[in-house]
């Protein structure tokens, strides 16, 4: 049949579909019994245009009545089942099959209040809609959906099913037209009116261009189910009420719409979905351009067509409550110019993004060259935003006038992101990129006009506007009357102190500031206006591993070895730290919830000092004599109880823990070594051995040595003894030492973790090393403390782990936090135990004790001390646990919160009764709260706790900002 074009359309009443008649329950269940024999209950579910209801028969799957609108003919609503029974088998999912009555027709006529209506019965597909938060998998999977759907529907051939209606986004203009009257905000109307005619203005000229075929119509989040409520991965095609012939592009603009209103999908997230359904289904370059355009006109339409049912059926409560959604989606879809968002398009599929340039121009700073201009570093590893200075609130202004004297004046860079647009807690991209150059002056300069234009006075300040390029110049004090035609060249007026430039695509408007993720788009519409300046060097916003950290990873992955992990998927590329906060080349700022090797925080600038100047001034082995090496020894010593006074200093925990075990070896003379299950020491050969987490090593309890002998993980809420039974642990371990020791393999040596580091915070039974330790000493061998995550005052209350289980270790272990990220650990034990290791040879560590690291570990203490930081982790770690706790109390997937001071462990669990272990969703959460600005990770053998354990100078603030993430995420999902 011949296609109407979009402006030609028979008329408002073909196209504006009417309300359905009213039908209860009670009367939808009837409709089943007589026409399909099927008795059940009936439930209403929402619609715009038809009527839905759920049946539940007594016996056998749920089913799907569908009452149709009145405007829907018969042969429609067949090819509405011939087109699920096409995506069932094609398209990779499931799809509600019809249900006939009788013979081959699926659609039954019915006759409601004189109304002439169909209904059909299908399959109702088990699952969940789409809803709150949609991780980048689910986006990715939607783009997906929708080409697979396109690609099997484009052969459906149903000539009776075309028609004309309001949802099919050629008739758009014509539909708007009747529906813009129905919203009564006239604002709101003007600006519905106004985005829908910028977009069909594109629109209209590559109509002629873009394939057509079949389409769902309305796959959207509502319109789409998945049966892995972890995932959410859609899987399932509901609802072809809106099938007919149009655009194919159509399908996707749709789709894409409907992702808009979800936390977490902004435009640079809505591309994901563009790039996957490009990859199963290339887009044309008509489809590329029209896309970004039919997106504001679906939502132009949806907003208008829900305001349109309210008017005429305002008792419906699906179209009211989905209006909130509808604005969000055309808030989102006219957030950035057309122009900008379907460069993002263009981008998303592969397409080069066409930057706007400028004419050939005369000097704009006549008075100036390039060695008269200095350039102000803004940039997340800028030296000028040391020591947190980039937080300063006049740190732009302070910056750029330093550059200033001997230079003349100060640029900071057009296309720079500026660290010093960024903020710590901000869940959002930085609009931190600069659409514009700046500059500084020690004396007024003249002003030029580089190319003919004319003068437009405006609040933005002086712009040239020019058939080739908008410029504005915000700072000139003008000297050409508004209105005034100039040549290239002409004086324009005078710059005293400072001056923004910006060129744009002429009659443009763009913030002076962008997220890094729109600025490459921005770019079609916004020049290189520093190209202007002397002396600028460009600060491309394509420039450097920011905008391309997948390159960078892949260099990583092609020289570094696979072992070695990551965290996540993609991760950013971290240029800076401060206190307890990561930046990313971008400068986004990241809240660092896990870090507790920078125990006194990132980048202290005591720390910063020290080893400057211990470096300047010597650095070599611990062989040779030098203060620093004994007072830190001497500062260790005297934080531990007697009778533990002799240090070894080494680089890292494992070699701690390694010569701890070899020190357990020499006093006892036996190899034997006591572990606990689901604990890790450490990588070297001796600490990998008693290292017994299957979260690091699936066969860590399989592939043991024979010498080393483990024992249960005694924890008090999920493993064999539970709640007051927690007691057995230690009577049985200490029956096992003594069964070890009667078997000739008395252990020599015990090592644990004074709290459970790698298992989230998790704490021993009151009591238990206390019997442990005294078993083990019976049958002559030592007991170690391994301190290496849990000790340096991160309990808060205890300055040791141990001191919570009021035990004395015969070894300790410690590194970490000994060094804030510098390579420092250290074992103290008793003078017997260390000369009894002395008569079997010797011990020498290259870097371990050198004069930078002792002028570390001394800093390290000094700051701990005098920045009171043990006392932190106690007030602010017990105000944090108490905040994580009542969380708790409205999300049951928290089970509980482990741990004390800043080692805390909350844990995630699927039913609070079984204690069944929320991996898969621990593991979304860290990912969605990577996304909010909030770093964290699973721990533990189920890897469902997050570990919190971060820099002990971590505030309020900070324990607040964790707590509103995470309530997000747990509120929103994941």
């Amino acid at each position: 049949m011949p296609h109407p074009r979009p402006d030609s359309a028979a008329g408002p009443v073909a196209i504006v579909q009417p309300a359905p008649p009213e039908i209860d329950e009670a009367a939808a269940a009837q409709i089943a019994r007589d026409h399909w024999g099927i008795a059940a209950t009936a439930r209403t579910l929402g619609s715009h245009q038809d009527r839905n209801f759920l049946l539940t028969p007594a016996h056998g799957d749920r089913l799907l009545l569908k009452i149709a609108n009145p405007s829907v003919s018969a042969a429609e609503l067949e090819a509405q089942s011939a087109a699920a029974a096409l995506l069932a088998e094609q398209a990779g999912c499931r799809a509600p099959r019809a249900i006939a009555p009788t013979g081959g027709a699926t659609a039954v006529r019915l006759d409601l209040d004189g109304v002439r209506v169909h209904a059909r019965l299908l399959e109702f597909l088990a699952g969940r809609t789409l809803s709150g938060h949609l991780p980048p998998r689910v986006v990715e999977e939607m783009g997906s959906l929708a080409a697979r759907v396109a690609l099997a529907l484009d052969g459906l051939d149903a000539p009776g099913a075309e028609r004309v209606h309001q949802w099919d986004l050629r008739y758009a203009r014509t539909v708007l037209d009747e529906l813009l009257p129905h919203i009564a905000d006239d604002p709101l109307r003007a600006r519905v009116t106004d985005a829908a005619a910028s977009a069909w203005s594109v629109i209209e000229d590559l109509g002629d261009r873009l394939p057509v075929q079949f389409i769902h119509g309305d796959l959207t989040d509502d319109n789409v189910v998945t049966a892995d409520p972890v995932t959410r991965l859609p899987d399932g095609v509901i609802d072809l009420g809106d099938l007919n012939r149009t655009w194919t592009v159509g399908e996707l603009a749709i789709t894409v719409s409907s992702l808009l209103h979800h936390d977490g999908v902004d435009l640079r997230a809505a591309m994901r979905a563009v790039s996957a359904y490009d990859r199963v289904r290339p887009l044309g370059d008509p489809e590329v351009a029209a896309l970004w355009p039919l997106v504001v006109v679906r939502a132009a339409t949806l907003v208008a067509s829900a305001h349109h049912v309210l008017a005429t059926d305002p008792g419906n409560a699906y179209a009211a409550g989905n209006l909130e959604h509808e604005l969000a989606i055309l808030d989102a879809a006219t957030s950035v110019p057309l122009a900008v968002a379907t460069a993002l398009v263009s981008d998303a599929t592969g397409r080069a993004i066409a930057s706007l340039g400028l004419p050939p121009a005369a000097p704009l700073l006549p008075g100036l060259d390039s060695q008269d201009v200095a350039v102000a570093d803004l940039t997340p590893t800028s030296p000028a935003l040391d020591a947190g200075r980039w937080l300063e609130a006049s740190v732009e202004e302070d910056v750029l006038s330093g550059c200033l004297d001997p230079a003349r004046a100060a640029v900071a860079r057009f296309g720079e992101a500026r660290l010093t647009r960024s903020r710590p807690h901000d869940p959002d991209e930085p609009h931190n990129v600069a659409l514009g150059a700046e500059l500084r002056f020690v004396a007024a300069q003249p002003v030029a006009a580089p190319w003919a234009g004319t003068v437009i006075h405006g609040a933005a300040g002086v712009t040239l506007r020019s058939p080739a390029a908008d410029l504005v110049l915000d700072g000139v004090c003008a000297a050409v009357p508004d209105g005034e035609e100039v040549a290239a060249g002409d004086h324009l007026g005078e710059a005293e102190g400072r001056l923004w430039v910006q060129a744009l695509a002429p009659g443009s408007h763009a913030p002076r500031f962008v997220p890094r993720s729109l600025a490459r788009a921005w770019r079609v519409l916004v020049a290189d206006a520093g190209s202007l300046v002397p002396g600028h060097p460009s600060a491309s916003v394509s420039a450097g591993p920011a905008s391309d950290p997948a390159s960078l990873l892949a260099r990583r992955d092609a020289v570094f070895a696979d072992v070695q992990e990551h965290y996540f998927a993609e991760p950013p590329v971290m240029v800076r730290g401060w206190r307890e906060h990561l930046v990313d080349a971008d400068g986004r700022v990241y809240l660092d919830t896990l870090n507790n090797v920078t125990s006194i925080g990132h980048a202290h600038p005591r720390l910063v000092e020290a080893i400057t100047r211990q470096w300047s001034l010597l650095n070599t082995n611990s062989r040779f004599h030098y203060p620093a090496v004994v007072e830190f020894s001497e500062r260790l010593a005297a934080l531990l109880p007697e009778p533990l006074d002799t240090v070894f200093l080494v680089n890292s925990g494992s070699e701690a823990v390694d010569l701890a075990l070899r020190l357990g070896q020499a006093w006892s003379g036996r190899t034997d070594v006591l572990a606990l299950q689901e604990a890790y020491h450490g990588w070297t050969y001796l600490s990998d051995a008693v290292s017994t987490s299957v979260a690091d090593n699936p066969a860590a309890l399989e592939t043991r040595p024979d010498w080393v002998h483990t024992l249960p993980a005694p924890n008090a809420l999920r493993g064999r003894h539970r709640g007051p039974d927690a007691g057995r642990y230690a009577k049985e371990a200490v029956a096992e030492i003594d069964r070890l020791a009667g078997g000739g393999a008395a252990p020599g040596a015990f090592i644990a973790e004074t709290l459970f580091g790698n298992g989230g915070g998790v704490a021993l039974p009151d009591g238990y090393l206390e019997a442990v330790y005294a078993a083990v000493r019976a049958h002559g061998g030592i007991a170690i403390a391994d301190e290496v995550q849990v000790g340096y005052g991160r309990l808060g209350e205890w300055f040791w782990g141990f001191e919570q289980q009021g035990v004395v270790p015969d070894v300790v272990t410690v590194a970490k936090a000994m060094g804030n990220g510098h390579p420092l650990g250290a074992v103290i034990t008793t003078r017997e135990i260390a000369e009894r290791y002395r008569a079997g040879g010797y011990f020498f560590s290259s870097a371990g004790g050198s004069p930078v690291s002792s002028v570390v570990g001394l800093t390290v203490l000094d700051v701990i001390r005098d920045e009171q930081l043990q006392e932190n982790a106690h007030d602010v770690g017990g105000y944090l646990k108490e905040r994580l706790e009542a969380l708790g109390h409205r999300h049951p997937i928290i089970g509980a919160v482990h741990g004390w001071g800043f080692y805390l462990g909350p844990e995630l669990v699927r039913d609070p009764a079984t204690w069944e272990p929320a991996t898969a969703e621990t593991a979304a959460v860290c990912a969605r709260l990577r996304d909010l600005g909030v770093i964290a990770q699973p721990t533990g053998d189920h890897q469902n706790i997050l570990k919190i354990k971060p820099p002990m100078c971590f505030s309020r603030e900070s324990a607040d900002a964790l707590v509103a993430a995470l309530d997000r995420v747990l509120t929103t999902g994941w």
